[in-house]
Order: C-alpha cells, then structure tokens, then sequence
C-alpha cells in the first residue's frame, strides 16, 4: 500500500521519468535544474525537473513541499499536457491529503498520457486493491511485471499479501498462469513465509514439475524452520516421486538416490573439506582431505522417541578412519545425541535414543583435523538404521 508518511519513496519512483521534447533543456535539467530555469524558466521540462528536485530535497529534510513546486508542476502541466510526472504528482498528493477519487483521475490520467509508466501502474494497482477491483488491480500489477526489467521481483511481495486470502486464488491462478515469471517470483515471496506457504500448492501450475519449482527449496526450508516436518518431507516425497515406505527410518541407505534433493535425501560434500559421492553396489565413497573440520553427508529424519541402532560396514583401513564420524541431532540443537567414530560404528554399531521433544533429526558424517593432517579414503556399505531394545 502508499506509504502516506514518507514522500521521499514517491519522489523516488518519480524521478527519471520525464518527458523530454527539448534535447538541450531536458539534459541539461536532468543534471543541473537550477541551470536549467535559468537558461529557460518556463520550459515545461525545466519546470519539471526542478519540481521534482524540490520534492526529493524537502523528502530528504523531512519538511513539506513549498506550494510553489506545486504550483509549477501545474504549471508545466498546462504547457506540455502530454507530461505524466504532474499528474503524478497531483494524484500523491491528493493521496496523502485522503481524497482518493482525485487520485485515481490522476493517475489514470497520467497512464493515459505514458502508458509505460512504471509509477502510474503502481499507484493504480493500490488504489485499484484498496477499492476491492481486484481484476483492475492485478491489471495493473501484470503491466508493471511487462514494464520493469526486474518487474516479478518487485511486484512479487504485493502479490504475496493479496495471495494471503483463500478467497483471491482463482483470480490469481488466472494471473499465473498467464505471466509464468511472476508466477515464479510471487510464490517464492509466499514459499518464505509461513503464514502464506499453504498458499503455494494451492496458486501452482499442477502441471508444472515440483522438483524444478524454484518455490520448492524455500518451502521445504520455511516449514522445516516452522517446526512442520512431516508436511515437509510429504510436500518433498511428491515432488522427488518418492514413495516412502512404511517403517523406513533413513532413507536410501543404500545411496543409489541421485535426483531426490535434500534434506530428507542424502546431501553429500564436494568441498575444502572433501568429498563424499555415491558407487555402485550400495557404496559410498568419502575422501577427507583432513585439513579443516566439517560434514560430509547428511540427511534429515523424523524418527519417533525411542532407541537406535546405526550399523555400517567400512572398507578401508579403520585406524585412519578415526577421523570421520557418524553423529545424530536433534533439529536445531547445538549438541548431539550422540557421535562415534565410523571404525567403531563399523564393529559396536551407533546407539543412540531420541528423546520426546525432538520430533526432527539430523544424522551426519563428519571429518576432524588434527595437527599432523592426512587423507583418508574409506568406503561406506552396508549402512543400517533400526530400532533397538531399552537395553541394547
């Protein structure tokens, strides 16, 4: 909506949009108004550029705008009437004075005279909104995606609050679906926030694969944040055409996923760290350079409260792989359940017990330097998680 105390975001959006039929004039005004009136003070463009530099000057002091701009906007405006900047102006100005129906014949009058105005489409498509025209407002709102160079993903945020009530989707999917790029753009404004992330499957293009949606990593991430995890990992499993099966508690353990995205999927390291990268056979191969700590794979799981048991075989010698580590998570904490390294996870197994409260967890294998640092390269089969016994 207009921001009715600050004249300084108006004065910016209006800048830069004069008309200019005198080349001479025009320059010159654009880079010294001051000059300019002097060379010709009556000239319309003159007048203009000097009035809007008086406009973003009083907006910079925080003081009003002298009468007098006003009145040589309106003055400009009788001599070079196919000028929109007085128009809009006039209608800002009767905007913040509260008088809304001087404003809409303002604005619709300086689009008419520059039908590529970005400020006119803006200021229609408020006003349109506030009036409850919502066909009028979105109108205005597809003009301003066509005229900007960054038009989606600057109009996306006001298409995200309208696209707050249920009750403006079916206008909405219309509007999507003929402006693909705003489409886009306003359900990633939408994908980040979670009061408005229900609203993404339901404004989508059904026919429009999930996976490729730049609106799918923000989503998962926003309900992820919000605490929503198996809406998450569902909204996951649809787009990855995941079918999920029942008591499965880490998924592909056998790593031979390669296009389901993370995090309820395995997300492996290439990096100063090293690098972890699934073979065949059920194998996955980890090189740590040793040089700087961090993960090298991990994957998020939703295992209920209770005992575990992670087992694995290691290919490799297992007194240098003392340096790698399987660890668990709860979501958010800044300890872990439980850490051990892969040798011993490779003959005791990792046991560990998620406790109530910890609805999300994160399983990681991650790589410590030392001081005397070398490159390990291991193999990873056979890996296994299940549950385990009070007492195993």
């Amino acid at each position: 909506m207009i921001i009715r105390s600050v004249v300084a975001g108006v004065a910016a959006v209006l800048v830069g949009a004069q008309v200019v039929r005198n080349a001479a004039v025009a320059g010159l005004a654009e880079l010294r108004p001051a000059e300019a009136g002097q060379l010709w003070s009556g000239h319309p463009v003159a007048e203009i550029s000097g009035a809007m530099t008086e406009i973003a000057r009083a907006a910079r002091d925080r003081r009003p705008v002298p009468e007098s701009v006003f009145a040589s906007m309106t003055d400009a405006a009788v001599k070079e009437p196919l000028a929109s900047e007085p128009f809009l102006v006039r209608g800002v100005r009767a905007e913040l004075a509260g008088d809304g129906a001087t404003a809409q014949r303002a604005f619709e009058a300086a689009q008419w005279r520059d039908p590529r105005s970005l400020p006119a489409a803006y200021f229609l498509a408020d006003r349109y909104f506030r009036l409850g025209d919502a066909p009028r407002g979105l109108g205005e709102i597809a003009a301003l995606t066509r005229l900007s160079p960054a038009g989606a993903v600057t109009v996306a945020p006001y298409i995200a609050a309208y696209a707050a009530s249920p009750a403006n989707w079916p206008m909405l999917r219309r509007l999507f679906h003929e402006n693909p790029d705003l489409a886009g753009a306003s359900l990633t404004v939408l994908a980040r926030n979670p009061a408005t992330a229900p609203a993404v499957l339901a404004l989508a293009d059904p026919h429009q694969k999930m996976l490729q949606a730049p609106w799918l990593r923000p989503l998962l991430t926003t309900l992820i944040q919000s605490g929503k995890y198996a809406q998450a990992r569902d909204i996951w499993a649809r787009a990855a055409g995941v079918h999920l099966r029942s008591g499965e508690l880490l998924y592909d353990a056998a790593f031979t996923d390669r296009t389901s995205p993370a995090p309820f999927n395995w997300a492996l390291t290439s990096s100063t760290v090293g690098v972890a990268e699934r073979q065949p056979g059920g194998r996955l191969h980890v090189i740590f350079y040793g040089q700087e700590d961090g993960f090298l794979a991990n994957q998020l799981l939703l295992l209920p409260a209770g005992g575990y048991r992670l087992s694995m075989q290691l290919l490799g010698d297992p007194a240098r792989a003392r340096a790698l580590s399987w660890s668990v998570w709860c979501d958010k904490a800044a300890n872990p359940l439980a850490s051990v390294t892969v040798d011993t996870v490779a003959v005791r197994g990792l046991h560990f017990q998620v406790p109530a409260g910890c609805p999300a967890q994160w399983i990681k294998l991650a790589g410590a330097s030392s001081d005397l640092s070398q490159q390990i390269d291991v193999t990873i089969v056979a890996l296994k998680l299940e549950k385990a016994g009070p007492g195993a």
